[in-house]
């Protein structure tokens, strides 16, 4: 399993919006529920927020690697979980 981290901001919609779209993914895929995404605020952790290469929130990266930023769409949250749970 690959190490997924979120970014996020307190009170994004987009973010909120992603959310909601991992939850259903994962109530739908038995194999999703088993990856663990770390949640981090932008403005609680400045200091990993600027060592990341991004702009926009949610921003999600998968070992490391951007995988999605921006306006969420489930294709791209699901994206994202496939990749966490590739061999």
């Amino acid at each position: 399993m690959k190490e997924v981290l979120m970014m996020v901001m307190a009170g994004c919609p987009h973010c909120r919006r992603a959310n909601q779209m991992l939850e259903r993914l994962m109530e739908e895929h038995e194999e999703y529920r088993a990856v663990t995404i770390r949640r981090e605020d932008e403005n609680m952790n400045t200091r990993l927020a600027e060592s990341l290469d991004y702009y926009y929130v949610p921003c999600f990266f998968v070992d490391g690697k951007k995988m999605l930023e921006g306006v969420p769409t489930l294709e791209g949250v699901e994206a994202v979980l496939r990749a966490a749970v590739a061999e």
